[in-house]
């Protein structure tokens, strides 16, 4: 019998092998069309998001996790670390640029990039995550809320898509060092 569970891998990116930066780029252009813009309405043109993925791989406080299903890059999570002069946030990561495209959802990889992101801050000596997500984007509040992250604020305006005002949720959650066995 064959085997039909999609495969999922999540890694980090220190550089970009041949493919992964246009599949990233494609993933990224169908989640902005979804509605995942992380702040943009319409993909911008595709050179700028080249420019964009590879300017992420070279900022020091930032680490690209990239998620596949069946070998093709279909989503992505971004670890912001605090600069070093921000002593008194030193303890807290911040995830930024999560997502699935379209057609890889409902697999799990979203929620398989959250928990590498965290085992990574965890790693890293960090103690607290940060993110916030759109009030629209109501399958990554699912994903964040069933991980244990808490809704600490709402920014009211927190978006502007048109004419409309996009409401934000903040969300933390305190990670801490398990137990070695």
């Amino acid at each position: 019998m064959k085997n039909t569970q999609p495969l999922l891998n999540v890694s980090i990116i220190e550089t970009f092998k041949s493919g992964e930066l246009q599949e990233l780029c494609q993933s990224t252009e169908e989640a902005i069309l979804s509605g995942i813009g992380f702040s943009w309405i319409n993909p911008p043109p595709r050179r700028q998001l080249e420019n964009y993925w590879k300017g992420v791989l070279v900022v020091p406080f930032r680490c690209l996790l990239i998620g596949t299903l069946d070998g093709v890059v279909a989503g992505s999570l971004q670890l912001v670390f605090p600069v070093r002069s921000n002593e008194a946030s030193s303890f807290s990561a911040s995830i930024d640029t999560h997502f699935v495209a379209p057609w890889a959802r409902g697999k799990g990889l979203a929620k398989m990039l959250l928990e590498s992101g965290e085992n990574l801050a965890r790693s890293k000596g960090f103690s607290q995550i940060l993110l916030e997500v759109r009030e629209t984007q109501e399958r990554a509040i699912s994903v964040y809320e069933s991980a244990g992250y808490l809704k600490w604020g709402t920014l009211p305006t927190y978006h502007i898509m048109g004419e409309e005002k996009i409401s934000g949720y903040f969300y933390c959650k305190e990670i801490v060092k398990e137990l070695d066995k």
